[in-house]
């Protein structure tokens, strides 16, 4: 009866969840932490809970495809566990890499269109591994309804630092001007890259950081983050929809900031000048949505309105 009630009330929020969400992010990337403490808590050892973990994995995936997610990037590996035991690193290199062959070769993905891609210091991986990706990625290469990213011995400060050292080295070569470094530049020289900036990172586990991940992608779009308690195994549906909610409340809150400061620009503006403020009333439309802009007309009447009674 509890289980029976609690399937019902979840259901429900679900529901409640999924009303308040509108268009939602386009690329979600995700830690997923907590696959060794799950399987410490259950008396079990670490494969287990990161064979666990792939089947949230999997449960993720037609998540993003009902929430009309783009592109999803999962941490699955970083540099950093590299330093783990021999005896658990070979268990998980299997699982990953009999993951990327099932994936590859999986009807639900070619029907999707799924294209596999992996980020990071892929030749660092042993040979299966590599072997494996390129497998993946050569069997969805031709697709691009939706991106799956896999990050393998990744590092966000070591990827960032090897495309400043390139655009460096072009600089002192006389192949790049250094006033012609743009966020391009960088961009270009970042390998195995998203093909978007990351909207929303969710992180399991109950760690509140990000842990050096994608800090090009989703540093510089001021990506929202979603923190949550759950281990990865347990993440659930409802956890993700509230991970999009989070990212809707700060989209709704950054775009109110936005307009904020462009209504105090046109007022600045017009205390000087009222075609200055009408010439900057017009760029700033432009970038704002639809209640922003019209906001913004409104102030720059205020303003014009004013300037006629001084008259």
């Amino acid at each position: 009866m509890r289980q029976w009630l609690r399937r019902q009330f979840d259901g429900a929020y679900e529901r409640m969840l999924r009303r308040e969400l509108g268009d939602g992010p386009a690329h979600v990337a995700i830690i997923q932490d907590g696959n060794r403490r799950y399987a410490r808590s259950r008396g079990d050892d670490a494969p287990d809970g990161h064979r666990e973990g792939a089947k949230t994995t999997e449960r993720v995936l037609d998540w993003c495809d009902e929430s009309g997610v783009e592109e999803l990037t999962l941490y699955a590996f970083s540099t950093e566990n590299f330093d783990r035991p021999q005896e658990e690193l070979d268990p998980l290199f299997d699982l990953i890499e009999g993951k990327l062959y099932e994936f590859a070769d999986a009807e639900r993905v070619h029907d999707a269109e799924v294209r596999i891609s992996a980020i990071g210091e892929v030749e660092r991986l042993p040979d299966r591994l590599r072997q494996a990706v390129d497998y993946a990625e050569g069997r969805t290469s031709d697709y691009d309804n939706f991106r799956l990213n896999i990050a393998l011995a990744y590092g966000g400060r070591a990827e960032l630092l090897g495309a400043v050292r390139n655009v460096a080295e072009d600089v002192e070569s006389g192949e790049l001007a250094a006033e012609d470094v743009s966020v391009e530049e960088i961009d270009d020289r970042l390998c195995r890259q998203p093909a978007r900036d990351v909207d929303l990172i969710i992180r399991t586990g109950g760690d509140e950081r990000t842990s050096n991940f994608l800090p090009w992608h989703a540093n510089g779009n001021e990506a929202a983050v979603y923190f949550c308690a759950p281990y990865w195994p347990e993440f659930s549906k409802v956890d993700f929809l509230r991970g999009l909610r989070t990212y809707e409340s700060r989209e709704k809150s950054w775009q109110r900031t936005r307009t904020e400061r462009a209504v105090a620009l046109v007022r600045s503006a017009a205390e000087t000048e009222l075609a200055e403020a009408k010439a900057v009333a017009g760029r700033l439309r432009k970038q704002l949505p639809t209640a922003g802009a019209e906001e913004v007309s409104a102030e720059l009447e205020r303003q014009g309105r004013e300037a006629e009674l001084v008259e």
